[in-house]
């Protein structure tokens, strides 16, 4: 990918702020601000997709279901009606629309002339998206059902199951060529052309490894609609980006990325679990051996060479077979293997209990920011004497992403 994000290129424009995470080699970029502040200050024209989740405004006192509970529906104070909680109906909403028509036209004029906008959201805020797109001149593409298998019960019994949430396509204007990667959709749906009611599980147990959030999107459905409506190294824009699903499906298909996030909270989730995929380590060793002491006994040569009795204990006593250490991304999921981890002891069941420790060692592995190799390991006896070890080798704390530390014990049986 030879893009970059872009910055502003008028003098006029408002400046963007130190972003709270940047990642020039995979072009990766958070910023903690209000997305109105963030839109403003990005290049018109620059960016080829977004992809937006904004405030459903549920958290208003009610109820709902939960792991079999009933629980209150309240997400955070981000998600409430804003005005006075008792104050004319018609004037909160009237103010949800007005938020949704300004987040909507600033993401519009970021966008390319043939670049496209997909909006998530259930019935209380969708129909608010969907007529401030009409009245501000976008291309209605298509609205896709996307259909939760197992939905929480209705607990008054008084509506049909909320099963469904609704995501509006739409391109720029009425004179974009916008993107759809058709034969590809084709396939993916066994050779049929792919309708627009879409069952996607929600996120799977993997993708809230490192904390939750209470709308979190599933990677399934980010890679279908990135796959769909981009190409390789296009720039993806997300101003309401929550745990990081948009950032790190933009990350695993290779697409450049931007986020906004205003909650600390959710910034701190996102930043988890892209870092938890910038990193592989590999370590392969076939095999380690060695012997204590020499053999005594007299040996039977009669079996290969092989050591018998009381010596080939002892001969055998430090043996070990190390296949791989794999240490992927936390991430899961097709795209990535698993923890791969065979350490086999072969005389384990003959060792004595009686163990005695001849050796420990902790040694750190500080890995580059921007060229993502180990750029300096060191024995140390904790973090901060790694670090400052890596400052006296002439490194300062910003060329280092990530510190790996391992502990190697060695038992004598």
């Amino acid at each position: 990918m030879s893009k970059s994000i872009p910055t502003p290129s008028s003098t006029n424009a408002p400046a963007l702020p130190t972003p709270a995470f940047d990642d020039p080699k995979h072009y990766l970029r958070i910023y903690q601000a209000d997305c109105l502040d963030i839109l403003a200050a990005i290049p018109p024209n620059s960016v080829d997709l977004v992809f937006a989740d904004p405030p459903y405004f549920l958290s208003n006192g009610g109820i709902t279901c939960h792991a079999g509970k009933m629980v209150s529906v309240h997400k955070g104070d981000w998600d409430k009606l804003p005005g006075p909680d008792l104050g004319p109906v018609r004037a909160r909403y009237d103010q949800v629309h007005e938020f949704n028509t300004a987040w909507l036209a600033a993401a519009q004029r970021v966008l390319k002339p043939n670049g496209s906008i997909w909006v998530s959201g259930t019935a209380h805020v969708i129909h608010s998206v969907g007529f401030a797109m009409q009245q501000l001149g976008f291309k209605l593409l298509n609205d896709i059902s996307w259909v939760k298998p197992n939905p929480p019960p209705n607990l008054s019994c008084r509506y049909f199951t909320h099963a469904t949430e609704t995501i509006i396509w739409a391109a720029k204007d009425k004179k974009s060529r916008h993107t759809f990667h058709y034969k590809l959709m084709k396939e993916t749906n066994r050779g049929k052309q792919m309708k627009s009611v879409w069952e996607i599980r929600p996120p799977e147990a993997w993708e809230k490894k490192f904390g939750k959030h209470p709308t979190q999107k599933p990677v399934a459905l980010l890679e279908r609609i990135l796959l769909a409506s981009t190409n390789e190294g296009d720039l993806v824009l997300d101003p309401f980006a929550g745990s990081g699903t948009t950032l790190l499906t933009a990350f695993r298909l290779r697409r450049q990325a931007v986020g906004c996030e205003l909650s600390a909270e959710f910034l701190t989730l996102s930043l988890r679990r892209l870092c938890s995929n910038l990193v592989q380590l590999e370590i392969s060793v076939a095999t380690v051996q060695f012997s204590v002491d020499p053999p005594t006994d007299p040996m039977d040569r009669s079996c290969s060479g092989r050591p018998s009795g009381r010596s080939a204990s002892k001969a055998s006593a430090l043996i070990w077979q190390l296949k791989k250490i794999v240490i992927p991304s936390a991430a899961e999921g097709p795209a990535f293997r698993s923890f791969a981890f065979d350490f086999q002891p072969s005389t384990l069941d003959r060792m004595s209990p009686q163990l005695q420790l001849v050796q420990q060692e902790r040694r750190y592995y500080f890995v580059g920011r921007t060229k993502r190799e180990i750029l300096f390991t060191i024995l140390a006896d904790s973090l901060d004497e790694a670090r400052q070890k890596f400052h006296n080798a002439g490194h300062p704390d910003s060329d280092a992403l990530f510190i790996i530390k391992t502990e190697t014990e060695i038992y004598l049986a």
